[in-house]
């Protein structure tokens, strides 16, 4: 044993400098056994001795079936591999979501992965008894997440921080908490939110309102955007203009009708939050007799199928939905495979344009 003492160091101290100097940074793989038995002229046994001091040091982590990873300090280990991963949206019956499954089940069933799916109709009571129901069951490698109504408090939260205590690996696709410190896979929502208002002023627009969801973080992310760009050009944002509208209140735009129209009175052209916001808001217009785009251009985020299916076909960013399903689940196996993994990733868009801006001749001037 004196021997193999003597020479474990060897290991253990090339590893402790590396750390030390910064050559080797946290999240980052060690050598598998092999690589330092050779390079050190060691057994795999000497090395595995070295290696076991580091993870009782917690200076390292051993992640089964994946490798040793730098710093261990306040990473759990998930043991088990039930080949199983828990996806969590809002609606099953939103344009967005159908898409979304199929590229996460895609990548995750060449995985060897099943996919059990459940949904919270964006109503935290219905996430809490989900949440439970994995806790209780505990038979999951990973989690994917859209949050419930993720721009309000949320109740839940201690849930999600018991799963990630127990070394489950959770991504938020879509939102996320922002309470809670763990990745998310999205459309880049602010920029989004950026570019469409930009649009408007790059075709003459001044005038300009927003329809936006309160109780959800896209919606608060796509208000920023919009309100940067406003304020890029030199535009004053008027209050008046832009209206919130929450989770109960999407359910019948058509009783909103007339508190919409009041607000957007003076505008020439507004951003919608999605395209079933820009959808309705076109069939209203039309019963009102206002003219999309001459009376009022319409600029949408999803591209879904709703923004051709409109009177006037719909100007809209698209929603990376099957790409952000595809990554959302490579990230997660990532995840799965290293815990260190930074499974955060933002979608860009481009306009895709149609019918329903208007070209203004002569920008409208500011009103004071």
């Amino acid at each position: 044993m004196g021997t193999q003492e003597l020479k474990y160091k060897a290991v253990y101290n090339w590893v402790l400098e590396n750390i030390n100097s910064g050559a080797l940074k946290v999240g980052e793989k060690l050598p598998s056994e092999n690589e330092l038995s050779e390079r050190f002229g060691l057994s795999r046994q000497t090395v595995r001795h070295a290696v076991d001091i580091l993870e009782q040091q917690k200076l390292v982590l051993r992640v089964r079936g994946s490798g040793t990873y730098v710093g261990g300090n306040g990473k759990a280990e998930r043991q088990e591999r039930y080949m199983n991963i828990a996806v969590i949206s809002t609606y099953v019956d939103s344009y967005i979501f159908p898409p979304v499954v199929r590229g996460i089940e895609r990548v995750l069933s060449k995985k060897g992965y099943t996919t059990q799916i459940a949904f919270t109709g964006n109503r935290v009571s219905r996430e809490q008894d989900i949440l439970n129901n994995l806790i209780d069951k505990d038979i999951i490698d990973g989690l994917i997440v859209e949050p419930a109504k993720s721009a309000l408090p949320n109740p839940n939260l201690h849930y999600y921080q018991e799963l990630k205590e127990r070394g489950i690996p959770i991504l938020f696709f879509n939102s996320r908490y922002p309470e809670l410190e763990l990745p998310c896979v999205s459309m880049n929502d602010e920029q989004v939110g950026k570019k469409a208002v930009e649009y408007l002023i790059k075709n003459g627009h001044r005038n300009i309102g927003g329809v936006f969801k309160s109780d959800d973080g896209q919606g608060h992310l796509r208000y920023k955007g919009f309100l940067s760009g406003m304020l890029e050009a030199g535009i004053k944002v008027k209050d008046a203009n832009v209206v919130w509208l929450d989770t109960e209140d999407f359910l019948d735009l058509d009783q909103w009708a007339d508190y919409l129209f009041r607000r957007l009175e003076s505008c020439t052209g507004v951003v919608c939050y999605n395209d079933e916001v820009a959808y309705v808001l076109s069939g209203l217009c039309e019963k009102r007799g206002i003219a999309i785009p001459d009376q009022l251009s319409v600029v949408s985020i999803d591209n879904s199928d709703l923004a051709t299916l409109a009177g006037v076909k719909l100007t809209s960013f698209p929603h990376p939905m099957e790409a952000l399903g595809r990554k959302a689940a490579e990230n997660m196996i990532s995840m799965i495979e290293n815990p260190y993994f930074d499974g955060n990733y933002l979608f860009d868009s481009d306009i895709i344009e149609r019918d329903s801006v208007k070209v203004l001749k002569q920008p409208h001037k500011e009103e004071m």
